[in-house]
């Protein structure tokens, strides 16, 4: 990585190292918490940074709608340069649209309401407008009544998001990272990134975005050093003053720290306030602290990660005497952070048995991996492969008995798929494997079985994209 944030111990930032371990001790210690990497910033400098094996810091990883907070400081950024403006209606960005968007209340809708996810609609809208238009989701949003006026009600809605990117994209003839690049991404030194665009190019902004956990840490610090970063202000200090401030209340969401409020692409916390994205991919900036937390992870338990730095981190954020036994402790946990492969027996009593294809079942236990068709099983010089296949793709992975082996295979249509498989034999009659795919949250769970010579493919967290080969790497 270029440029990468200055590192430091605990201490030396005033920090307890005993308080990052209890962090991490709770974490682990919730078994529907996965954690995948956590990095703590304290006044500008890294202070504890970690990566569950087999995942590794320079490794790209889908951020869900924790890309909604850098599609953010691209709308600060095109509003600076006068290229929109949040009172504009949302339909006049789209002149094209205008004549057929008739109801008044979609006309009224204006870019600070698709900003703060207060369109006045009271659900999410992903849904009802592809049902509109596949092709055009823009058309398809404003083409649905808001049911009630634009500013007045919270609902987290991808269409904001992505009317709001859209708008970005259009006035400035370029993508989000296009856009981005000399503006934020090469000034915070932050390599390639990757991220999904719909079928006509644009870029999804709500969604998609492929970066690595030091990514998100810098764009966290921006935000807390008030867009400025060395002797450059990057982003305006007004606008990240408006984005990080509460502009509409959302009482009626189910746990804490998502009824605290939302800004333009950021949740207002009990703490702070964060972007964040599903199954725990977090950009946690602490102004009263000083400090930034990054993670990714796999987890539907988002509130417990936050409980846990809550719990656990925040007390240590404070002027901590020197501990060197605790940060040796903390180095050497971080150091072997690991998720833990599958311990079956390595190889069956027979090969022959096992060789050749099952067959995905269908319709039972799930969520099931509804794009597999089947699985096959070989064997090279003891080393054990899984071909996955669609009907339209194949992706070959080699299957770490005892362990976790990376590889980057190539699927069918020559693109590249980073994956971590461990497996084994749970009987005679019974393989495991667990394949996580490296760029995405996700890992897939594979049960075969010679009764029948099925397979039960099932993700333990279903991919929000679909979870197809060709959805479950960089794009």
């Amino acid at each position: 990585m270029t440029h990468p944030l200055p590192r430091s111990t605990p201490s030396e930032q005033q920090v307890d190292a005993a308080a990052i371990l209890a962090a991490i001790d709770a974490l682990e210690a919730n078994p529907d918490v996965e954690m995948h990497s956590l990095m703590v910033v304290r006044h500008g400098h890294v202070v504890a940074e970690g990566w569950w094996s087999p995942y590794t810091p320079d490794r790209r990883h889908l951020l869900y709608s924790l890309s909604k907070s850098f599609t953010s400081a691209a709308v600060g950024l095109a509003r600076e340069e006068g290229l929109l403006d949040l009172d504009e209606p949302l339909v006049a960005c789209f002149p094209e649209l205008d004549a057929e968007i008739d109801d008044p209340r979609s006309r009224a809708i204006r870019l600070r309401h698709v900003a703060s996810m207060a369109s006045g609609h009271t659900r999410e809208m992903l849904g009802d407008a592809l049902a509109r238009d596949p092709s055009d989701p823009v058309r398809g949003f404003l083409l649905s009544p808001p049911d009630q006026e634009p500013g007045s009600v919270f609902a987290y809605s991808q269409p904001c998001t992505y009317s709001l990117a859209s708008v970005v994209q259009s006035r400035t003839g370029m993508t989000l990272t296009e856009y981005l690049r000399p503006r934020l991404l090469d000034p915070l030194g932050i390599d390639e990134v990757a991220w999904a665009a719909w079928k006509q190019g644009r870029q999804l902004g709500f969604s998609g975005l492929h970066a690595r956990t030091e990514d998100v840490a810098k764009l966290g610090l921006l935000h807390l050093q008030r867009g400025r970063w060395g002797d450059r202000q990057l982003l305006p200090e007004e606008w990240v003053d408006l984005a990080t401030a509460k502009h509409v209340d959302n009482p009626d969401e189910p746990h804490p720290d998502w009824r605290q409020g939302y800004g333009f692409q950021f949740w207002m916390a009990r703490h702070g306030y964060r972007g964040d994205g599903a199954y725990g991919q977090f950009c946690v900036v602490l102004p009263e602290h000083d400090t930034v937390v990054a993670t990714t992870a796999r987890t539907e338990q988002m509130q417990a990660v936050l409980d846990a730095f809550w719990t656990h981190l925040l007390p240590g954020l404070r002027d901590a005497p020197c501990d060197a036994d605790a940060e040796e402790k903390l180095a050497s946990r971080l150091r072997g952070l690991r998720l833990t492969p599958y311990a079956g027996q390595r190889e069956p009593a027979e090969w022959d048995p096992w060789l050749g294809a099952f067959e995905a079942r269908r319709g039972v236990f799930g969520p099931l991996a509804s794009a597999l068709d089947s699985v096959s099983v070989s064997v090279q010089e003891g080393r054990v492969f899984l071909s996955l296949h669609e009907d339209d793709n194949e992706l070959t992975v080699e299957v770490g008995t005892g362990d976790w082996v990376v590889t980057t295979p190539t699927d069918r249509h020559g693109a590249q798929v980073p994956v971590a498989a461990s497996g084994g034999w749970e009987d005679d009659h019974t393989l495991r494997v667990s394949v996580i795919f490296l760029e995405t949250p996700h890992r897939l769970e594979l049960s075969l079985t010679l009764h029948g010579r099925e397979v039960l493919a099932r993700w333990p967290s279903p991919p929000l994209g679909g979870d197809r080969i060709a959805d479950l790497h960089c794009p």
